[in-house]
């Protein structure tokens, strides 16, 4: 076999397994994105969007936060714990028929409360907190960002904080849904303590399964300006 036959074989070779490699972080790329994007579901499109659609930025951000906050423990919640803080929600729910604004205040530091008590970043680190929310409740964090803006807006002397009533009510609607997971127990704590029916929704809370209601919520006409 003559040396340039010899030479033009490495050549092929050496191409061959270059764009071999190529395909294989290319497809190990698209599985990443792929499993970050179920994951984080609707976060996944809001960090797309701030990336001005720039996917690799927005699943390298998503990654990090996987990366700080995947592995953390969340704290079990006792019983009388549990009770107190969906005591506390009730009661601000009742709240926005005549003070919105306050509710939605309440609501703000009660989700950052509850999520601090369950382990989670607390002591007024907002973004932080956020952030590891975010990966472990990706579908329901974004409703603690509403009620938070309208509490910051107010906090600072805004007179509406960009937001009028029906907006109010639909984020202390949707901030309601991670209150929700917050403060039920997780899979592992049913287990420890005998677990629930066969058949028993996850997401019923105690207060739930009494039979617990919005009605200040639902009653859009009745809920004045604050």
């Amino acid at each position: 076999m003559s040396t340039g036959l010899i030479i033009a074989l490495i050549v092929i070779v050496a191409v061959v397994v270059a764009v071999a490699a190529v395909l294989t972080l290319r497809n190990r790329g698209s599985r990443h994105g792929t499993g970050l994007k179920r994951r984080f579901g609707p976060e996944y499109d809001r960090a797309l969007a701030r990336h001005d659609g720039d996917s690799r930025a927005a699943e390298r951000e998503l990654a990090e936060r996987v990366e700080r906050h995947g592995d953390l423990r969340v704290r079990p919640l006792e019983s009388a714990e549990r009770e107190r803080f969906e005591a506390r929600w009730t009661a601000a729910q009742e709240r926005f028929v005549e003070s919105p604004r306050d509710a939605v205040a309440e609501a703000d530091r009660l989700i950052a409360e509850l999520a601090g008590v369950r382990g989670f970043p607390a002591d007024g680190h907002y973004e932080d907190q956020v952030s590891a929310l975010s990966v472990h409740h990706a579908h329901h964090v974004e409703g603690y960002r509403r009620v938070h803006r309208v509490a910051q807006a107010r906090a600072h002397g805004a007179q509406d904080g960009g937001a009028g009533t029906e907006e109010m009510r639909e984020a202390m609607v949707e901030a309601r849904a991670l209150f929700e997971e917050l403060v039920r127990p997780s899979r592992h704590e049913d287990g420890r303590h005998g677990g629930r029916h066969t058949g028993e929704s996850d997401r019923a809370t105690p207060a739930a399964r009494r039979g617990h209601h919005t009605p200040s919520l639902l009653n859009r006409r009745q809920a004045k300006e604050s």
